[in-house]
């Protein structure tokens, strides 16, 4: 296969050895098609990642990526063969596997007056003590935080917490990052890598940020119209770009120096996240416009069009 320089890519392997199998792949497709009812969103996608890899999925919005990453995680319908740990990904969708999306955040329940304690009990995180504080300190969560209080960003943090309380076979992250600090990101990022060497676990990471990836993936994935074009291991995709060897930006590794002793700062200091926000009428007023807008700009209750 050929890439859109001219270099000379691996093919994408198309022949999934038996179940069982020590080489099982633990993820394989060789020809997979899906769509909404209308045009194809996949076509005839091809697919292949070892256990353990750590796969970045790269390509422009509308290439199919999300659609991929639902259909692994066996949240979408599919008659062709998606296999996931040698198992159909949506009729027989194995145990172990976890998907980070955009849409959690979105939901107004999260914005909902919770204490992160609570969410921890409800996905049993005593279960991993350790695993529970080694996330808690990576991610610089605080138990204490309610939901209707913190960022964005720290919502971001409380959802990534909760997605990796539980060893997981194979993770799907789709765009999650985007929120994080670039220390919190960093850190994150070689949390990931330690449990894919260790553990052997499967990442498929979607992102449009590649600063500080320099040493994180084993392949990179490039998704167009609904295909991968070419699934390559890292080191043979970047001899091939006769590339230098300091893949990270230099302005990357200041601004993280800066950030992690701002984190000691504040350890040192005793001083919290400084982005909590106070509770206010007007945001109890906000969360319930219907009842307490006023009439004139309140269009839920104006009769006429607006």
């Amino acid at each position: 296969m050929t890439t859109a320089n001219g270099t000379s890519a691996a093919p994408v392997s198309t022949v999934a050895p038996a179940a069982g199998s020590p080489d099982q792949p633990a993820i394989h497709t060789d020809s997979l098609s899906f769509s909404y009812g209308g045009p194809a969103i996949l076509r005839k996608l091809k697919l292949s990642l070892p256990k353990g890899a750590r796969c970045l999925l790269a390509g422009a919005n509308g290439a199919g990526k999300t659609s991929l990453l639902r259909i692994l995680a066996g949240k979408r319908l599919v008659r062709d063969e998606i296999l996931v740990k040698g198992q159909h990904a949506y009729f027989n969708t194995p145990d172990g596997i976890t998907y980070l999306g955009p849409e959690w955040i979105q939901n107004p329940v999260t914005r909902r007056d919770l204490p992160v304690s609570q969410l921890l009990e409800s996905h049993n995180a005593i279960s991993h003590p350790d695993r529970l504080a080694a996330l808690l300190h990576l991610l610089e969560i605080d138990p204490t935080w309610r939901t209707h209080e913190i960022s964005d960003g720290q919502r971001r943090r409380v959802q990534i917490l909760l997605g990796l309380l539980q060893p997981f076979d194979v993770l799907l992250l789709d765009e999650v990052t985007v929120d994080l600090d670039v220390l919190v990101r960093k850190d994150l990022l070689a949390f990931l890598k330690r449990e894919s060497e260790v553990r052997g676990c499967t990442v498929v990471y979607c992102t449009h940020i590649f600063d500080g990836m320099g040493e994180w993936p084993t392949h990179v994935a490039h998704m167009r119209h609904g295909e991968i074009l070419q699934c390559t291991p890292f080191q043979e995709l970047i001899a091939s770009a006769n590339l230098p060897q300091s893949y990270d930006s230099p302005l990357l590794r200041i601004v993280e120096g800066w950030l992690r002793d701002d984190r000691q700062y504040r350890e040192r200091h005793g001083l919290g996240d400084g982005e909590k926000k106070g509770r206010t009428k007007w945001d109890d007023l906000k969360d319930d416009m219907k009842k307490n807008g006023d009439r004139y700009y309140n269009y839920w209750l104006r009769d006429e069009p607006y």
